[in-house]
C-alpha cells in the first residue's frame, strides 16, 4: 500500500545519506570474526627463550598445586584451570623491548631484537605473539622502528599465527599514522602481504584521551591508523602517573583509570578494535601469594563485568587466578545466557524479550566462553556456527 509522499522524497533521502551510509559501514564493521585472547602476557626481551612457555606453565602449576587449595575454588573450576595450565599456559605473548627491557645500548638491543625473532621462528608459539616495541615519541622513535626491523629480519619474513605488535605511549595521534605508514614500508622491505603487520596502540597518557587541541583522541587513534589497529590497551601505571596520581592508589579500579576505560569503550564500540585492560603490580610470590591472587581474582572479574575481556599478566603465578577468574565468570552466566539464546532462537514465549542486539551479546559471551576453555560445546543451546552467526548479527 503506498503512502502519500512522492518517490522523490524517498530518493532524496537515499541521495542525501548515501555518503554517509558508506562512512559509517566503513567505520564500523563490528566484532571481528575469530577468538580474542583472555590476557597478554609480557615478558622482558632478555628473559625470552625457546622454553618460555612451558617454563611458565610448569611455575603456574606448581604454585596451583601447592596453593590453589587455599583459594577455595569450585572444583570443576580448578580442574579446568589445572588443565588449561597444561596444555595452553599462555594465549598471548608479548616480547617486550620497552620498559620491562630498558635501555641497555644499541649493539646489546640489536643482538637481542635479531636472536628473539630467531627463537621465536623456530619455537614453540602461543595462538597470539608479538613485540612490544619503543615509543614513536623523538627520543625513541628511530629505536624502536629499528627493533622491529631487525626483530622481521630474525624472523626472516615468517610471520607466526597471530602476530600483532604494540606501541606504546602515544602523546599524537600522528604517531599512530606514522607507524602505520613504517609497517606497510617493513611489508614491502620483508615481502609480506599487504596488511599483515597489525598494531595494539596502548592507552597510557593523558593525550591519548584528550589531545592537545582539546579533541577527544582515542577515534582519531582508531582512524590514524588506517585499518591496521586491533586493540586498544590501557596502561595502568603510566597513565596513572602521568596524572599525578599517588603510587599508593594507582590501580586499574582508580576512578581516573576508570574514566580513561569508558573513553576507549565508547570510542571502541563498533569498530573492530578490541579492548584489553591492564595489569596489577601485585605479585604472588613469596608471603604475598595467597593475597595476591584474591586481588587478581576481584580485579579480572571486575574488568569481564564491565566488558574488558582481556588484561595484561607480568608473572607465572598469575595465570592460575587469570583464568579461574575468567572461567568463574562466563561459567556463572552460562544457565542464563543459554535459556536466553534458547529462546530468541526458536521464538519461545518466555518471561524475557530480548532484542537482535542482547541475542549478539548472549552469543558472543558464549562464544568467548568457549574459546578460552570456560564452556563446552556440549552445553551451548545452538552449534557453534549458529552461535558465531548470532555474534556477529548475521543470523
Amino acid at each position: 500500500m503506498a503512502g502519500r509522499l512522492s518517490p522523490e522524497t524517498y530518493a532524496a533521502a537515499d541521495a542525501r545519506l548515501s555518503e554517509v551510509d558508506a562512512e559509517v559501514a566503513a567505520r564500523y564493521p563490528g566484532e571481528p570474526a575469530g577468538r580474542q585472547p583472555v590476557h597478554t602476557v609480557y615478558v622482558p626481551a632478555h628473559a625470552y627463550h625457546a622454553g618460555l612457555l612451558a617454563d611458565w606453565g610448569e611455575r603456574a602449576r606448581v604454585i596451583f598445586a601447592e596453593r590453589g587449595e587455599e583459594l577455595g575454588l569450585d572444583p570443576g573450576i580448578a580442574d579446568r584451570v589445572r588443565q588449561k595450565l597444561a596444555v595452553e599456559p599462555i594465549e598471548d605473548l608479548r616480547i617486550d623491548f620497552e620498559d620491562g627491557y630498558g635501555n641497555p645500548g644499541d649493539d646489546v638491543e640489536d643482538a637481542a631484537a635479531l636472536e628473539c625473532g630467531r627463537t621465536l621462528a623456530i619455537g614453540q608459539t602461543p595462538p597470539f605473539v608479538g613485540i612490544r616495541f619503543k615509543s614513536f615519541e623523538a627520543k625513541t622513535r628511530r629505536r624502536g622502528i629499528r627493533t622491529l626491523d631487525l626483530f622481521l629480519q630474525g624472523l626472516d619474513g615468517r610471520l607466526p599465527p597471530g602476530f600483532v605488535v604494540t606501541l606504546p605511549k602515544v602523546t599524537a595521534v600522528e604517531q599512530v599514522s606514522v607507524a602505520a605508514d613504517v609497517l606497510a614500508a617493513l611489508e614491502k622491505a620483508y615481502d609480506l602481504p599487504e596488511r599483515a603487520l597489525r598494531f595494539e596502540v596502548q592507552i597510557e597518557t593523558a593525550q591519548s584521551i584528550v589531545d592537545i587541541s582539546g579533541a577527544v583522541a582515542v577515534p582519531r587513534i582508531i582512524s590514524a591508523a588506517d585499518g591496521r589497529c586491533s586493540g586498544l590497551h590501557y596502561g595502568t601505571y603510566d597513565y596513572s602517573a602521568g596524572l599525578g596520581i599517588a603510587a599508593e592508589y594507582q590501580s586499574m579500579e582508580h576512578p581516573a583509570a576508570d574514566f580513561a576505560k569508558a573513553f576507549m569503550q565508547v570510542s571502541a564500540a563498533g569498530t573492530g578494535v578490541r579492548l584489553s585492560d591492564g595489569s596489577t603490580n601485585k605479585l604472588p610470590v613469596g608471603d604475598a601469594v595467597l593475597d595476591a591472587w584474591r586481588e587478581h581474582l576481584r580485579l579480572v572479574r571486575r574488568s569481564l563485568e564491565r566488558g574488558f575481556y582481556q588484561g595484561w599478566d607480568l608473572h607465572p603465578h598469575q595465570l592460575p587466578t587469570r583464568f579461574a577468574a575468567t572461567y568463574g565468570f562466563f561459567r556463572d552466566g552460562l544457565a542464563s545466557a543459554a535459556a536466553r539464546l534458547h529462546d530468541y532462537a526458536t521464538a519461545a514465549d518466555s518471561g524475557v524479550l530480548d532484542e537482535p542486539a542482547t541475542a549478539q551479546a548472549l552469543a558472543s559471551f558464549l562464544c568467548r566462553g568457549l574459546d578460552c576453555g570456560a564452556l563446552d560445546e556440549s552445553e551451548m543451546p545452538l552449534p557453534r556456527p549458529r552461535l558465531d552467526a548470532y555474534a556477529r548479527r548475521t543470523a
